[in-house]
């Protein structure tokens, strides 16, 4: 089978497989068509490809010599009618929201894999693109913050006087907000964290932060490690403390996200207009309506002196690493889908491929996106 591997649009500075992988998956005897450019802002060149085994091609013909595409990102309508039944398609592409992208593929017929419905198991983790991309993400929404604070991160004892240290909430500790505390507290910050899942606790206190805890959070073990929809009467509650920890906050890291569900508002309007003038705000969940009800997806506003950034990419702009590790996770799942001889071998009782495996011959195999499509 030849695999296709795709330049992503203007906005993207990632590539989904550097070179090195492409060399990985020659020794699987897979061949690898690469589109010209693919990897220009990812610091892989050209050459670097060809010197790994790909064949470099237009993108005209990557699409039609390839039987296997893979990207970064979802491919848009036009390009998804240009495919034919017979194509394979391998991305990130959020079916649990997207739903009318699913239905598209459906009607094409055509055998898809979405990454970011990879199982948070042990087994899982290799492959696991949205950890390892939510790591990227966390480290640096702390250094957007700092360069965007008006004031240090670190205390300072000068001979002009003392300046205290910055004390930064993050809201939820899944990965991206443990690698943010992570790094806040390396930058010599005072770090704060919430989190409904009371199993991170121990997480949050190990890496030095201070963990904001209200009590009665409802968990579901059956979630994935995932945060659950919560009882009114806890909102009101978790409310209350979140208002009166962002107020004494110079940074509010907002990283929550519920999987096939609008992101959880945290920080309301009212809650922004106590904050300190010049305050930050970096929110994450931006592009599934994001945690601070101010947010606007993609774009910085300032609103009652507080400066507040809707970026839900950060991967992009650290592309070397990210590609690096988004890359190793997709060959770690390649390795399940193709044998020794180079062969697609589609297992659907592998609960990894099972789970990953949206779309096939004209019907969707992800009981999870069933549910959400037929309710």
């Amino acid at each position: 089978m030849l695999i296709g591997l795709l330049k992503e649009g203007d906005s993207e500075n990632r590539v989904a497989l550097l070179p090195e992988i492409v060399s990985s998956l020659n020794q699987r005897k897979v061949t690898v068509y690469v589109e010209t450019g693919a990897g220009e802002f990812a610091l892989a060149s050209d050459a670097a490809y060809k010197d790994a085994g790909a064949t470099l091609a237009s993108r005209e013909e990557v699409l039609k010599k390839a039987d296997f595409l893979i990207g970064l990102h979802p491919p848009d309508k036009p390009l998804i009618e240009s495919l034919s039944k017979e194509k394979v398609w391998l991305s990130q592409y959020n079916p649990l929201w997207n739903t009318d992208l699913v239905k598209q593929f459906v009607s094409k017929g055509m055998t898809t894999f979405s990454m970011d419905m990879i199982p948070r198991s042990t087994r899982g983790q290799a492959m696991d693109v949205l950890s390892s991309q939510a790591t990227v993400a966390g480290y640096k929404a702390v250094l957007d913050a700092a360069n965007h604070l008006p004031s240090f991160f670190p205390m300072f004892m000068t001979a002009a006087g003392t300046i205290r240290p910055a004390t930064v909430l993050i809201l939820g500790a899944g990965v991206a907000g443990l690698q943010a505390i992570a790094t806040a507290k390396r930058l010599g910050a005072q770090v704060q964290a919430f989190d409904v899942r009371s199993a991170v606790k121990e997480e949050v206190m190990s890496l030095g932060a201070k963990f904001v805890e209200v009590e009665g959070a409802k968990e579901d073990a059956a979630a994935g490690g995932y945060a659950v929809e919560q009882t009114e009467e806890f909102k009101q509650k978790q409310q209350q403390a979140i208002n009166d920890h962002a107020a004494k906050a110079n940074v509010v890291i907002c990283t929550a996200q519920i999987p096939g569900r609008k992101a959880p508002l945290l920080l309301p309007k009212n809650a922004v207009a106590a904050m300190k003038p010049g305050s930050v705000i970096i929110d994450l969940a931006a592009s599934t309506g994001g945690n601070c009800e101010l947010t606007r997806d993609n774009e910085t506003v300032v609103e009652h002196g507080v400066t507040i950034i809707g970026q839900s990419n950060y991967p992009s702009l650290l592309p070397a690493d990210a590609s690096k590790m988004f890359g190793k996770n997709i060959l770690n799942f390649l390795e399940l889908l193709f044998n020794e001889e180079g062969e697609f071998m589609l297992n659907l009782n592998d609960d990894i491929i099972k789970a990953t495996c949206i779309t096939h011959q004209g019907g969707i195999i992800n009981e999870r996106v069933q549910a959400v499509i037929q309710s």
